[in-house]
């Protein structure tokens, strides 16, 4: 693999900064340069599969229901794999299937080898795996090792003190303070509930739980436990699966002296919020990594073992700072993910993306501090914060699109998200997120996970065509009627559309491996060059304000004096087709533009 580095742009154009005079401000706009110093960044060169792979994240419960009982399942899934076919998905990611008493959507698992009853059958997953190989699709599970389901097999017997499994888990008999027992620290659920211990007067100790009280923390210093994640990854790959999501990486190991946690000083947050204490001895701590290394070894020597070609990868996912994401490739993760355009740059509070200058440094801080050799991902939505066209407005659709699908690396896409689905209003009383309802009715909104969880819309029939029962696990958005996939696929502009022609465009060598430029033209239009010796130039614009711009393309080098459309957003009047010369190029407002150029006439 060639590494990425970082190439000083010849010529470059004056750095914007917060002090700059009004007057070079608007010496800058006027003559269309770039408000932040560029560099062109060279792109990893992909040659393994992963690489410049597009991964479908699919929510099993609301994707589609086979049997009408409002709740999706595996059969469902098989029968609208075509979907990811027509789409030009290459790669299927599984939120949990395990059985689970559905505390937490099945994250709380109660068995790591089978699959959730309502879903459907082991049998039912081999068939699912077997239809998706045939289309040509991978498939990747979601598994979730930092901890299981109280009704786990492994904790009943912990609890009872049953070996091995007395130590499967972290426990502590707490500390007695005049004369009352309470937790051995401070340490604060991630649902914001309050003390991350709870007492079981069975064992009389306290177990530790990072996140729901009934989601119990695996003891990752106890050596069976980590072979048990081994067996566990082991009969998935026996399966036929090609890799994993890794779930809450940042959380397995904790300081075993389970010291008090530091106050983090953060406003707004009260003394049984999660952010309320600074994690320095729970979150992020490097025995982690170590034990993502094992898991490496352990896919590697897998795959050397039954030596039959395939390449078995590793997602994780983390919400922490760039350094600590980071440090993700060097232990063994094909692709942490990239959620800086969805929480800040601690990964705490939700990222600030008001302008185009945002927008740009999240791209060229990524790119920026990955390691040499290291493939770049791009993250804008999941099952965890809001739709992309709740949290970005409906007008910039597109725009979020061109983004993740033609900057260069792995595109990460929810599941509705390829359609313009919204977030949809949920009531107190329908809410069913323990993180929000471990609040209370003036305040969980912003806590409830559910919104970006409703069904998937794909028609105007009986709960959008998800299911035949009127009554859905989670309420059907009102807006399907007009929002809808089979409308999208039945007009000649869409987003949908505007989606499978980004994705197609992902097989051009200029996107595959060409250069990334990333800038500012004047004061709000997003733009990325993407550059290759011996092809064509391919230039994304997004104007990312509510006026009209006028840009130049002279800042990027090398760019012919023509361009013509190759993808325009659904509302902005320009026309596949259309040409421009590269020193005039109007955008209205919110308009984005994918441009190619023409050197031919």
């Amino acid at each position: 693999m060639i590494p990425p580095k970082k190439i000083s742009k010849a010529g470059r154009i004056e750095q914007y900064a917060m002090n700059n005079s009004r007057a070079v401000l608007l010496l800058l706009l006027v003559s269309g340069k770039a408000l932040i110093d560029a560099t062109v960044i060279n792109v990893t060169e992909p040659t393994e599969w992963w690489q410049t792979a597009t991964l479908y994240q699919i929510w099993p419960s609301s994707f589609k229901d086979s049997d009408g009982d409002g709740i999706g399942d595996l059969n469902g899934i098989t029968s609208k794999l075509n979907h990811l076919v027509d789409m030009g998905v290459e790669v299927l990611w599984l939120s949990p299937i395990y059985p689970s008493p559905m505390v937490d959507s099945g994250y709380d698992i109660s068995n790591f080898v089978d699959i959730y009853p309502t879903f459907g059958t082991l049998q039912d997953f081999d068939y699912l795996l077997a239809t998706a190989k045939k289309l040509g699709l991978k498939v990747i599970l979601d598994y979730v090792p930092n901890h299981t389901s109280d009704e786990h097999e492994w904790f009943i017997k912990s609890k009872a003190g049953i070996e091995p499994y007395t130590d499967y888990f972290v426990w502590n008999k707490g500390i007695v303070v005049n004369g009352t027992r309470k937790p051995p620290n401070n340490w604060l659920c991630a649902f914001n509930s309050g003390s991350a211990w709870e007492w079981v007067e069975e064992r009389e100790a306290y177990y530790l739980h990072q996140f729901s009280v009934h989601q119990v923390d695996l003891n990752f210093l106890n050596p069976r436990v980590i072979q048990e994640t081994k067996d566990i990854m082991t009969f998935w790959f026996d399966r036929g699966v090609d890799g994993f999501r890794i779930d809450s990486m940042p959380y397995p190991v904790e300081d075993p002296s389970l010291p008090d946690e530091p106050l983090s000083g953060l406003p707004g947050y009260s003394e049984t919020d999660y952010y309320y204490l600074d994690h320095i001895y729970t979150k992020d701590r490097i025995e982690n990594y170590h034990i993502l290394q094992t898991w490496r070894e352990h896919v590697d020597n897998y795959t050397a073992t039954v030596n039959d070609g395939a390449i078995r990868i590793i997602f994780t996912e983390a919400y922490a700072n760039i350094s600590s994401v980071m440090k993700y490739y060097n232990f063994g993760s094909n692709v942490p993910f990239n959620f800086f355009f969805i929480k800040d740059k601690n990964g705490i509070e939700s990222a600030t993306v008001n302008t185009a200058i945002d927008v740009v440094n999240i791209i060229n801080t990524w790119m920026e501090n990955m390691p040499d050799g290291a493939t770049a991902n791009w993250v804008f939505g999941n099952h965890d914060n809001s739709r992309v066209a709740t949290k970005y407005g409906s007008d910039r659709i597109d725009g979020i699109n061109f983004l993740l699908y033609l900057l260069p690396g792995v595109a990460v896409t929810y599941n509705g998200d390829e359609i313009g689905m919204t977030d949809t209003y949920l009531t107190w009383e329908e809410t069913q997120d323990p993180q929000a309802c471990s609040t209370d009715e003036t305040r969980y909104q912003p806590y409830s996970r559910d919104p970006e969880r409703t069904p998937y819309q794909w028609d105007n029939t009986t709960s959008a065509g998800f299911s035949t029962n009127s009554i859905t696990k989670l309420p059907v958005n009102q807006n399907y009627l007009t929002l809808n996939l089979a409308t999208e696929k039945e007009v000649d502009v869409s987003h949908y559309k505007n989606v499978q022609a980004a994705i197609k465009l992902r097989s051009n060598e200029v996107i595959r491996h060409g250069t990334l430029d990333a800038q500012v033209i004047g004061e709000s239009v997003v733009a990325f060059a993407r550059e290759l010796d011996g092809h064509e130039p391919v230039v994304v614009l997004i104007n990312w304000d509510n006026i009209t711009s006028t840009c130049s393309l002279e800042v990027f080098e090398n760019i012919p004096d023509n361009m013509k459309v190759l993808i325009s957003d659904i509302n902005s009047g320009i026309t596949v087709g259309d040409r421009y010369t590269k020193t005039r190029i109007e955008l209205p407002a919110y308009a984005a533009v994918v441009l190619q150029g023409i050197t031919d006439e």
